[in-house]
């Protein structure tokens, strides 16, 4: 049956149930939340701190609204089709974002050159002049402005090999200079343009007061500049209304404000000016034509002039006039009608109803055509001639009077031509910040602290192999004698301890001394414990070998001593003989415990340089009497091998009822395995939180190889946590007690 109950219990400790123990989670947090609540609090101190201290960001914002639109003018219908097209916002969005509209922008405002003082970058901020007074204009682009300095630049050219690369603009003799690795490229007069030796590098000043402090010029390389614009800039269509809204955030408000109106600006004269693009090649291609039909109507004439004069004939008969209107109304029929077909062409294939019918117009007139000349070769040589030259010139005539209203007309709806794009709101930059947010900011500062804490909590507690519970010791077989909680007391006594301590280290005799809070505070819950544990000591030594009980521990730093001192107080008050023995040669303290001296102690017994009698030493307590370690010997297990610490333990077993020997941990040295071969009973003292299993384990391990039987341990240190029931009702009992 127990060995069921113990494997059961080493299932539970090796993770067989991987259920989450919340209420373990949430006591975790309720036992730190002085350190989440601290941390939330400095989060929230340092998220208010970068609120006040962070640059302002402010947006600013235009609305442009997409409308289709003709750019025509009435009476012009058939030009007006060709621009009459429906808008796409997708499309107008990527021309907005397009290198022809930023690229412009970026040129027009010279948002490429880059000005600032050479400054070291933290120091710098400390030792750098005042800056302009708020009523001082600033420049918003390729400038600079303090209460020492004003410099803009209206022009720097130069290579594209150069571009990116940082130039020292300072003053020498009254004049700016340039530099480019510490070799001087160029230097003149402020008011005049400065230029290189090889004219490829120019720089122009709009201002220049200079404040003994060298700036760096830097043009940053155009795709750099619109990648840098493009990135900031946000553009949406608002809904399916044809409405564009232009974003853009920044620190400066001016220059938000002058960004978004540019590139506004820049969008709308590119819009027009593709609108009034085909116009414009229209014009240029009949630019082209009207000086040849010029020119050939005026050889024509000439040639019906010359023929008039010679053949000495001037009028024409009535029926040769009415032939020649025929034909020239036929040809200017006929003319219309190939440009019709050269635009109906590409819309339709020849197989179209509007195709076939102009078709069908142009054979007839082809028809008609072919009638007249046939009339008119029945005429007589001389009017058959002139009446070919005169159609040549009233057919040219016509043609180039066609051409001169087209001009006219393509220059009118050029003129009148309007963009799809209307700006509705110009640019409006928010009065106030939108970012930070400076209580938004705070409060999710706090509550990463918060949970920054609460996890680094958890994760400590994932890796925190420390024992916590009697009940992890019990899994292990070893039965738990006592529990005894962290007395506040006594931590407050050692921390004034050490501090001493550190002060009297000088000195090899002094020592500062440890309050015995058996004496000084008999009520505490850790005496309390001790008085349980001197109770189940009464039953567990009845059947021991000898009246010799060793405290040891598996690790340093477990409060061994505390016990053995406390407890050796704790049994001194039930009447009987008690006597605590130092046995940690190397680095035991107990005597300051008793406010005795190190010396004579074990060590010089052992080592027979001191008696039985002048190693025992009186304790200030009733009945209790102790031997402190003595000087630190080079071999303190080899001492406690000798046959002179058995003989003292069976002397002394004569003459106290209890013998309480304090060892060094097992598994730093050997000593408690020896001495425990001479005690009659064990313990073993763990520390809260600070022991883990499996150093439990090794230190058992470690006993059982040297024969040694521990009787049982002793969980020293417990606190209060909400993880801990134990912990809790042992406090809430003592509190209630006061």
């Amino acid at each position: 049956m127990v060995d069921n109950s113990l494997e059961k219990n080493r299932q539970i400790h090796n993770g067989a149930h991987d259920d989450i123990d919340f209420g373990y989670l949430f006591g975790l947090l309720l036992d730190n939340k002085l350190l989440i609540i601290s941390t939330a609090f400095l989060a929230l101190m340092l998220g208010a701190l970068y609120g006040m201290l962070a640059t302002p960001i402010y947006k600013g914002d235009t609305l442009l609204q997409i409308e289709k639109k003709s750019s025509g003018v009435p009476g012009l219908s058939e030009l007006n089709q060709i621009f009459d097209q429906e808008p796409s916002a997708s499309a107008e969005i990527e021309i907005l974002r397009s290198r022809m509209v930023l690229g412009e922008v970026i040129e027009q405002l010279n948002m490429d050159i880059q000005i600032a003082p050479t400054r070291l970058p933290i120091i710098g901020r400390f030792v750098a002049p005042e800056p302009a007074a708020a009523f001082l204009p600033r420049p918003l682009f390729a400038g600079y402005r303090d209460s020492e300095t004003f410099v803009s630049v209206a022009l720097f050219i130069l290579p594209e090999r150069l571009e990116g690369r940082e130039f020292i603009l300072r003053e020498e003799k009254g004049n700016p200079a340039l530099y480019l690795d510490e070799s001087l490229v160029a230097t003149g007069p402020a008011s005049e343009a400065i230029v290189s030796e090889d004219g490829s590098i120019r720089l122009e000043l709009n201002e220049w007061e200079y404040g003994n402090e060298p700036l760096s010029l830097r043009k940053v390389p155009g795709v750099v500049a619109i990648n840098s614009l493009r990135r900031s800039l946000a553009i949406r269509e608002v809904g399916k209304t044809g409405m564009l809204s232009l974003e853009m955030t920044g620190p400066n408000k001016g220059r938000i404000k002058a960004i978004l109106d540019a590139i506004s600006q820049s969008y709308l004269q590119q819009n027009v000016k593709r609108r009034s693009a085909e116009a414009e090649n229209s014009l240029e291609f009949l630019g082209d034509q009207l000086p040849k039909i010029k020119d050939k109507l005026t050889e024509f004439e000439e040639k019906l002039n010359a023929y008039r004069l010679k053949s000495e004939s001037v009028d024409l008969s009535i029926e040769t006039k009415s032939v020649l209107e025929q034909t020239v109304s036929i040809e200017a029929k006929i003319n219309d009608l190939k440009g019709k077909e050269s635009e109906i062409a590409t819309r339709f294939t020849k197989e179209h109803p509007a195709y076939q019918s102009l078709l069908r117009q142009k054979a007839s007139l082809a028809e008609q055509k072919r009638a007249l000349d046939n009339q008119i070769k029945t005429l007589p040589k001389t009017q058959q001639e002139i009446l070919r030259l005169m159609r040549d010139v009233e057919v040219t005539q016509q043609i180039y009077v066609g051409l001169l209203n087209k001009v006219q007309e393509l220059r009118i709806l050029k003129a009148g031509t309007v963009g799809s794009v209307r700006i509705i709101d110009e640019a409006l930059v928010q009065p106030s910040a939108i970012k930070p947010k400076k209580t938004l900011v705070a409060l999710i500062a706090g509550v990463l602290g918060a949970m920054s804490a609460a996890g680094i909590v958890l994760v400590r507690a994932l890796l925190n192999k420390g024992i916590e519970s009697p009940d992890k010791l019990e899994e292990q077989g070893v039965a738990v004698y006592a529990t005894v909680p962290l007395s506040d007391k006594q931590v407050k006594a050692n921390r004034l301890s050490s501090l001493k301590q550190r002060r009297t280290r000088k000195s090899k005799d002094s020592f500062a001394p440890i309050a015995l809070l058996a004496q000084e505070d008999p009520t505490d819950l850790a005496i309390e414990a001790l008085r349980s544990l001197r109770t189940s000591l009464h039953f567990a030594m009845m059947d021991a070998d000898n009246k010799v009980l060793m405290i040891t521990g598996p690790s340093p730093e477990v409060g061994k001593s505390f016990v053995s001192a406390n407890l050796g107080a704790v049994l001194a008050q039930t009447g009987k003989r008690v006597l605590v023995i130092d046995a940690d040669m190397r680095k035991g303290h107990l005597h300051r415990y008793f406010k005795s001296a190190s010396t004579p102690g074990l060590s010089s017994y052992l080592s027979g340089q001191s008696s039985m009698e002048d190693i025992i030493q009186a304790s200030g307590v009733d009945k209790l009497d102790f031997i402190s370690r003595g000087k630190a010997p080079p071999n303190p297990s080899e001492l406690l091998m000798h046959d002179r610490f058995r003989v003292l333990v069976d002397s002394l077993s004569e003459e106290y009822d209890l013998i309480l020997v304090d060892t060094p941990p097992i598994l730093a040295v050997t000593d408690a395995a020896i001495v425990g071969q001479l005690a009659g009973s064990s313990l073993l003292v763990t520390r809260f939180g600070l022991n883990s299993v499996k150093e439990v384990d090794a230190a058992l391990t470690r006993f059982a190889q040297n024969r040694v039987e521990i009787k049982g341990a002793i969980l020293n240190c417990m606190e209060r946590r909400a993880t801990n029931e134990y912990g809790y009702y042992a406090y809430e009992y003592g509190r209630s007690q006061d």
